[in-house]
């Protein structure tokens, strides 16, 4: 069913090309201000799949997507993007409950937003129902409304690839101090092979990408971690070329680099013939649970209910129907 934005019905041939025209939505040239796609089983957008309903708007840089559902649906769709269903099931149900956790306190920090989450690496990676099975399914299952609580609240869970030996604390990485969230030891995710990583980049291509950030930047001739802090991780890094030195904090190093490159801020680098050889440990900012780690805990028996308290220490596993 097709809807506008007062909730009537409109008659289109199947499939629909949506297209952004001057402040609206064009479709066979006729403009709307928002259009609503919704079927019984799915919706499908560019070839993916998608349960509930898609809400097309005009946006600043062209067309915006929302795809709306419901959170549970969201969740089984949203494991094997994040990890692998195949993992022992006491990890991804300790998944389930974090991404839930995750997905509701954004929801309440967005209320009033067009949407709540994004659907990549800046919230959780969510790709549709195309990969949804029988074991994400039952994580979601048997974890149904359960959620992380401090002092009665829901908390930031955040969680990561792989921390390389030891999680984050969250004031390192983002400023704020959360009693959950110092940092603990976590030797599990080192028998991973993604947890050590090495990436080799020319200065030239580094200079650019400084650039492109708005740093303005030229002749790099070396690369130096500034000093790190209580979690091993650098605090900042200096950049020193023939126009002088640029100090950026570790997380910002990673963001101009790219998230995907510079996999951690737990790095050494070599210089040499114009290029940097970055050698790391870890996969992501490292704050909360730690997903690799929480696999091999499951493999050595724990349950996701222990394996959420070692993570995220201090907090109480709730229904979120009990703190309404």
């Amino acid at each position: 069913m097709a809807t506008r934005d007062n909730g009537e019905p409109v008659l289109f041939s199947s499939p629909v090309s949506v297209k952004a025209g001057k402040d609206c939505l064009l479709v066979n040239g006729v403009g709307y201000t928002r259009l609503s796609f919704a079927a019984s089983t799915a919706v499908i957008v560019n070839g993916k799949p998608y349960r509930g309903a898609a809400d097309i708007f005009y946006a600043d840089k062209g067309l915006l997507v929302v795809n709306s559902l419901p959170l549970e649906d969201y969740l089984v769709g949203l494991i094997n993007c994040e990890i692998s269903s195949a993992w022992p099931i006491e990890s991804v149900k300790a998944q389930a409950v974090i991404a839930r956790t995750y997905a509701l306190i954004r929801k309440e920090a967005k209320k009033n937003a067009l949407y709540h989450l994004e659907s990549s690496v800046m919230d959780q990676v969510y790709d549709g129902c195309l990969i949804e099975d029988s074991r994400a399914k039952r994580a979601v299952s048997e974890t149904a409304g359960e959620v992380l609580t401090y002092n009665r609240r829901i908390i930031q869970a955040f969680y990561h690839s792989s921390c390389g030996g030891k999680t984050e604390a969250a004031e390192n990485v983002w400023g704020a101090s959360l009693q959950y969230l110092k940092g603990v030891e976590c030797k599990y995710c080192l028998t991973a092979t993604s947890t050590a990583w090495e990436q080799k980049l020319g200065l030239r291509e580094i200079e650019e990408k400084f650039r492109a950030a708005g740093i303005k930047i030229a002749g790099i001739t070396d690369i130096n971690g500034g000093t790190r802090n209580d979690r091993g991780r650098w605090k900042n890094i200096v950049v020193v070329s023939s126009k002088g030195d640029v100090s950026v904090t570790g997380d910002q190093f990673r963001k101009i680099i790219g998230y995907g490159i510079i996999k951690s801020t737990n790095f050494v680098v070599k210089i040499g013939n114009g290029e940097a050889l970055f050698s790391g440990s870890g996969n992501g900012h490292g704050v909360g649970l730690c997903q690799w780690g929480a696999k091999q805990r499951a493999l050595d028996g724990f349950g996701y209910t222990e394996i959420l308290a070692y993570y995220y220490p201090g907090t109480e596993l709730k229904k979120n129907s009990e703190l309404r």
